[in-house]
């Protein structure tokens, strides 16, 4: 009969333990998560802030682009520089003049 209450105390003691173990499981458990939890969120902030800065150098670009698109057009319209609004400035010669005249 002394066997018995030995067995008891030491059901209970293991019980203890293992209570114990769970306990502090259970609490690296929820650590665990809250990381897994900050983490996700982190990547998906830096995910967000990598779509951002993506879609601000492609505006940047295209703003660029129009821009020297408008610079060309206006080089476009403007008039002659150079040899060629030289010669189209040019007063006409005396010959000319007569040629004109004559026809």
């Amino acid at each position: 009969m002394s066997k018995t209450p030995s067995l008891a105390s030491d059901l209970a003691v293991t019980l203890k333990i293992v209570q114990a173990e769970m306990k502090t499981l259970r609490e690296k458990a929820t650590k665990v998560r809250a990381a897994l939890k900050a983490a996700r969120f982190s990547a998906k902030e830096k995910k967000i802030a990598d779509r951002f800065i993506k879609a601000k150098a492609a505006a940047e670009k295209k703003a660029a682009r129009i821009a020297k698109l408008e610079a060309k057009l206006v080089a476009m319209k403007s008039p002659p520089t150079g040899a060629v609004a030289i010669k189209k400035n040019k007063k006409p010669s005396a010959c000319t003049t007569v040629y004109q005249m004559a026809a």
